[in-house]
Formats: C-alpha cells, structure tokens, sequence
C-alpha cells in the first residue's frame, strides 16, 4: 500500500444525467438518499486500507469540493485516509483534459514527487464494492504491468463498455473500446468480458504509455482507446482481474450511472426488501456526510380521511411524509410530502416539497422543486413530454426550470 498512489477521475461533466448535471459534476451526483456517487469509490479505498488519494476534478467543481470537505476532510470517518483535491494545473498543456489518459498525463507530476512502484487509477462515478487490496496482490502475483478490473455482462450490452478477450491466464489479448459487434467469451456466447474502468499500472510503463500517447496526434487520449490497445499490442504484460464483489449477493453488482435511466434504475435496486445493493453492511460501511442539523424522518396522521403511509422506501434525514402515501420510492433529506398526495416508484431529492393531492409515478424530482396541489406526473405521457424531459425508459424528469416550479435553492 505505501508504494501505490491512487488516482481517481472525477471531473466528468456526465452529459447523458443532464438536468442532474447542469451544476455538478458527476460525481456529485446525490444517490441513494444521503449519498454522493463519490461517496461508494472512496468508501471502497477506506475499506481496503489505502491511505491517500488524489481526487482529479474538473467540470463545475464546487458541490464536489464542499461534499469532500464536509464529508471526509472534517468529519473524522474518513480515518486514515487522506484525500487531496487536485483540480487542473495548467503545466504541461493549457487546456482542460481531454480524455481519461489525458487526466493523468497532465499530473504526472503527483508521480514525480511521490514515485510509487504502482498507480491505481479509479473511476468517481461508479456503484460497487471492491476490496482493491486482492487486486493489488494480483497485479503484482502476475507481476503485470497493467491489470484491469473486468466483469462479465451480457452480450447485448457490451457494446456500451470496453470489451476484452483473454487467454487461460487472464492475460489480456485484444482491447476494443464500445464495439459495435463485441466479442463474446469463448466459454459463453451469451457473456462478454468489459472493462470496470480499473486500471493498476507499474509506475515506469505508465510514464512511458502516457508520454508517447501525448505525442500521437490522433489520439483521444483515451485509456480504452489508446493506452490499453497500444501496450496490449507492443507485448506488455497487460492482464485481467475478475471482479470479486465485496457485496455478497449471487449477482455481481457494479453500476456505471451515465445516464437518467441507469441513475433510477440503480436508486431503485436499493428499495426493495432484500435490495439488490446493500447499504446495511456493517462489514463494508459507505461513508458521507453525517447531517447532524437534520431532525429524524417522520410519519404523521392515521386516521381514515387520511394516513401518513410509507412502504418499501428510503427516508432520509429531515423527511415529512404528513398524510400522504409514498411506495418504492426514494426521498432525499428535507423533502416533505403533504396530505393525500402519493408518491410511487419515484426519485425525490433534498428537499422536494409535493402539494396536496398530488401524485407523482415513475418521476426523478430534481432538488429544491416545489410539485403544486393536485399536479399528476407521471400518468400522462403526452401530458408529460409538453412539460417535462421524459427518458428513453419513459422516466419523467421534473426540474427547477420547468414551468411553475421555483428556483433551485442550492446544488
């Protein structure tokens, strides 16, 4: 662990969670009630001994810093482990990264001053739990120059990943970033093996990759599609790490929250009654920041004319549920349901305020948005698209710009 530096990528702009990203970065992203994307990778280098981390930012920076500042710097739960923000130094290159490789090319530097054997370089906006401790121990039993974290998925989707064919070893022969026709695993036809977006690097092959690649007019400066095809190609020793999910469920879990639909889709695995990700594990604990200035959740009136009712639901610190009913849905801190509205399969962040005899159905409800009495989202897809963005899954989002509901009060 001393020898190894950890980098994480977290200045992505997260195009595709657009409204959620219009002034956060992607990692910031709020998740699952109380947390922050972020919060999963760094409670993963907490949980598997790491002692410093560099944490690359980049895009609308600020929820991000404050979020580490609050969370992990001062609060006393992140033990041992020391975070360092490095935004962009502008030394070697004028300009913002231009790619994942890119991000680390431009500090090389961190290297410099440090000079570990190893560099873990880590994704910030990712869901799963990994103990990065037996990934190190596999990098060095190879004694790789490259080890990349893989998993199995299903071959139809494949295609949205970086997909790897191996030979007996895990030793990796071939590495084609989102192909078209991916390849399937020899063994399973149905399964192919991508890329987690986990990389271990011996420090001097790392040096060596990155310094060519800046000098290559035509790349895009891309891990998946230049550095790990170029070393794979030279004969570098570049290998594969099965994932070993730290999660304990039959399904290996890991989520990449690129897009509106996966960001409902993996808040919701989290409602069920054995969910598919577990947050109570007190093995394997997910650190944020504790809000203390926040009153318990609450559950009021029960009575027939009406009934404060919540089932199969995350409640947040701060939560009003005031004679309403809310199913299999998720409510951030703050947020107060009134009196004979309905919530249901629904995603509402920090203090969403929903109005009397409102329903809302299958919604993500951006922070701070007042739902006035009697609205109805969710219901009417016709109706819904004149007001509202509607993803490709048919999940309405409501935002703070849309007609008739207040200003964002924070991010």
């Amino acid at each position: 662990m001393e020898q190894t530096s950890t980098l994480i990528l977290a200045g992505g702009r997260g195009e595709r969670l657009y409204p959620l990203t219009k002034h956060r970065a992607k990692p910031a992203v709020p998740f699952g009630g109380i947390y922050r994307v972020i919060d999963f990778t760094l409670s993963n280098c907490l949980n598997s001994g790491l002692q410093k981390v560099h944490l690359l930012t980049q895009y609308a920076s600020l929820t991000l810093d404050r979020h580490i500042r609050q969370a992990w710097s001062t609060s006393g739960l992140a033990g041992s482990l020391y975070i360092e923000l490095v935004p962009p130094q502008a030394q070697l290159v004028d300009r913002w990264y231009a790619g994942t490789a890119d991000a680390i090319f431009q500090n090389l530097f961190l290297l410099q001053e440090e000079r570990p054997e190893r560099v873990l370089i880590l994704s910030g906006d990712h869901i799963y739990k990994m103990d990065y401790r037996l990934f190190l121990d596999a990098h060095e039993r190879n004694g790789a120059d490259v080890t990349v974290g893989v998993l199995p998925v299903p071959i139809e989707q494949a295609s949205r990943f970086g997909v790897l064919t191996l030979d007996s070893s895990h030793r990796i022969v071939s590495f084609a970033e989102k192909p078209a026709v991916p390849r399937s695993m020899p063994e399973d036809s149905s399964r192919a093996w991508v890329s987690m977006g986990i990389y271990c690097f011996r420090t001097s092959e790392l040096v060596k990759a990155l310094i060519a690649d800046s000098k290559n007019p035509s790349s895009t400066r891309d891990f998946g599609h230049d550095i790990l095809p170029a070393l794979i190609k030279q004969g570098n020793r570049v290998y594969a790490y099965p994932f070993r999910d730290e999660n304990k469920k039959a399904e290996l879990y890991w989520r990449d929250i690129g897009s509106l639909d996966q960001f409902y889709s993996s808040n919701m695995d989290l409602v069920a009654v054995d969910p598919l990700f577990n947050l109570y594990d007190k093995e394997w604990p997910i650190r944020t920041n504790p809000r203390f200035d926040l009153p318990p959740a609450k559950t009021v009136f029960d009575d027939d004319q009406r009934r404060g009712f919540s089932v199969d639901s995350l409640q947040s610190p701060g939560v009003i549920i005031s004679g309403a009913t809310v199913r299999k849905s998720v409510l951030f801190t703050g947020c107060h349901i009134h009196s004979w509205a309905t919530v249901e399969e629904s995603v509402l962040l920090a203090n969403v305020d929903v109005g009397r005899h409102a329903k809302i159905r299958r919604a993500i409800v951006e922070e701070g948005v007042h739902i006035l009495p009697n609205d109805t989202i969710g219901y009417d897809p016709a109706s819904d698209r004149q007001r509202f963005t509607i993803t490709d899954e048919g999940i309405v989002v409501v935002t703070a710009t849309d007609p008739e509901r207040r200003e964002i009060a924070g991010t």
